[in-house]
């Protein structure tokens, strides 16, 4: 488990906290709020996922941010705290041959209105992260670097770069010549050299790879 914070430590990230509930503050009257973010939309290979997460107005989950700005350990560990303090959480993923079809921006809408769609509990508001989704009669709120701001939003994009990362340390292990355990399917030196070697495999996104391969093949 990560260390404890006491005292001041514990003191600011309360506060810290506190600032990043604003806006599920604001919009409490409008029934529950679910938090909505994608990890995966820039990598070469792997799926796009969205996560989405009503969190109760009293939840307490101490070092709840930005999923980009966490340690791995940490972000495993707020997994775990996040499915079990949430009200309803669902992740959702779009695979690269779908992405391939319809281009990563819609595959990410899919996959967004799909984990909303999974939710047990309907929302009332949706505070997303810099989108607003095509196809959702909800209402939405886009904000700018949500997943620093939101608690909401921050606990949807643990959930979806935690699933997304484990489904590419598991792909490492079935294409092991590519080292997807390690960069993720991310455009990496060493990954992009390994695709100019060996070529594309079945989880590359082939509309990705034509600056690298040509072709996309």
């Amino acid at each position: 488990m990560a260390r404890a914070l006491k005292g001041e430590a514990l003191e600011r990230e309360l506060q810290r906290l506190e600032e990043m509930g604003r806006y599920e503050r604001e919009y409490a009257g409008l029934g529950p709020i679910c938090g909505v973010d994608e990890a995966g939309r820039g990598p070469l290979a792997g799926p796009v996922a969205a996560g989405a997460v009503i969190l109760p107005a009293d939840v307490r989950i101490l070092r709840l941010n930005d999923s980009k700005k966490l340690s791995p350990k940490v972000r495993d560990e707020l997994f775990d705290e996040i499915k079990e303090k949430a009200i309803a959480w669902n992740v959702a993923v779009v695979s690269p041959a779908r992405i391939d079809e319809i281009n990563i921006l819609q595959a990410t809408y899919e996959a967004m209105r799909e984990a909303i769609a999974g939710l047990s509990t309907v929302p009332g508001v949706l505070l997303n992260d810099a989108v607003s989704i095509p196809g959702i009669s909800i209402r939405q709120v886009p904000i700018i670097k949500g997943d620093a701001k939101s608690l909401s939003i921050a606990a949807a994009s643990i959930l979806a770069k935690v699933t997304r990362d484990r489904m590419m340390e598991e792909y490492g292990r079935v294409y092991p010549e590519y080292g997807f355990e390690k960069h993720k399917g991310y455009g990496t030196a060493a990954h992009m050299d390994a695709i100019r070697r060996l070529g594309s495999c079945p989880i590359h996104r082939r509309t990705f790879l034509k600056s690298i391969c040509g072709d996309g093949r």
